[in-house]
């Protein structure tokens, strides 16, 4: 367990640096396709945990596939800051016996309200446009979205026809007709095929309160609502909406890789050296080297591979490479690692 807190310590310490969100946070063009890929493998290295290119390429599409769901389906654009903040809690529940990096992500918090939290819901539709179409063409399979039938066997994804409506509008099945004047004369009812509700109550966009959007939210969790049903299906509408944290069965094997870090791990110890381990997302080498001869020209990115040697020459040489991605408690002194990241983004 040491190494699974160490791990998340670390990515989380350079990914919340603060220099790196200063950047973040200037104006800016959106990022290219690699220019986000290279940026994501620099975060997942940040530790003392390996993966090869055939993993890292499947846990970047999961990510990526899961953000483009959960942009798709915000009910209106405004509630992609709700999503955002629901990342955030999750990761602070990662890191809260860690005040340091706690108000590393409590200082990203403040300024995505400051900077976020006042924009009109026309600016909000830009945003959620300008994702979408960085991800339009982006159509991975992924293994729990296709058991839960979200996604077609083509990697589109399937839209809801039922559930919650947008904060702030009615549940549709009535027409107002109005004169020249403005005056309401006539109203129709009509039927519709889908199952909606009207929400309780708005999400908090507070550094604190309940988000009540589940987009967001650990999608390995059966508390998540998938709502991709026909009409006549209010009792699956609240089951999905009861709490339950318990992990979903049909995920385990998208979960596999989260076993062999707590425990299956390859933990090396030469001579006294710092403890590492190569973490793979595959059961199987033949598995691994199938994916990568599979995936698509397009798609693929040049990872570099850092092996261990007997040579003392090397190894001595990975040692001190070692020593300077260290990451130590955050102090107003450290932030090598977000300097780092800072000089990547200069140079894409």
């Amino acid at each position: 367990m040491y190494l699974v807190f160490t791990v998340m310590n670390d990515i989380i310490t350079t990914m919340f640096n603060k220099k790196f969100m200063e950047e973040l946070f200037k104006p800016q063009e959106l990022y290219s396709k690699k220019a986000l890929r290279t940026v994501y493998d620099r975060l997942a290295h940040a530790s003392i945990m390996r993966l090869n290119q055939a993993s890292m390429d499947k846990l970047y599409d999961l990510m990526t596939m899961a953000f483009k769901y959960q942009v798709l389906l915000c009910p209106r654009p405004k509630d992609i800051l709700l999503v955002t903040f629901n990342h955030l809690d999750a990761i602070k529940d990662f890191i809260r016996d860690s005040p340091g990096i706690l108000n590393q992500v409590d200082e990203t918090f403040r300024q995505l309200i400051e900077v976020y939290g006042g924009l009109s819901a026309g600016e909000f539709q830009l945003i959620r446009q300008t994702l979408l179409l960085f991800f339009q063409d982006m159509h991975i399979r992924v293994s729990i979205f296709l058991k839960d039938k979200v996604q077609n066997s083509n990697g589109r994804f399937v839209l809801p026809i039922s559930g919650p409506v947008p904060w702030g509008t009615e549940v549709p099945g009535l027409i107002r007709m109005y004169n020249r004047n403005g005056d309401e004369v006539k109203r129709t009812e009509f039927t519709t095929d889908g199952n909606y509700i009207t929400p309780q109550r708005e999400g908090s966009f507070d550094l604190y309160g309940d988000r009540v959007l589940k987009l967001g939210t650990n999608m390995y969790s059966v508390s998540r609502q998938v709502e991709t049903h026909m009409s006549g299906s209010s009792k699956n509408l609240a089951s999905h909406a009861k709490e339950n944290v318990a992990p979903n069965p049909l995920a385990k094997e998208e979960l596999n890789f989260l076993a062999r870090l707590l425990g299956g791990l390859d933990i090396k110890k030469p001579g006294g050296s710092e403890t590492g381990f190569r973490l793979n997302l595959f059961t199987t080498d033949e598995e691994e080297e199938q994916a990568a001869l599979t995936r698509p020209e397009e798609l693929s990115y040049k990872v570099v591979n850092i092996e261990a040697t007997q040579d003392p020459g090397l190894r001595a040489e990975l040692a001190r490479i070692a020593g300077e991605l260290e990451v130590a408690e955050p102090s107003p002194a450290s932030s090598e690692k977000g300097e780092d990241l800072l000089a990547l983004m200069d140079g894409l």
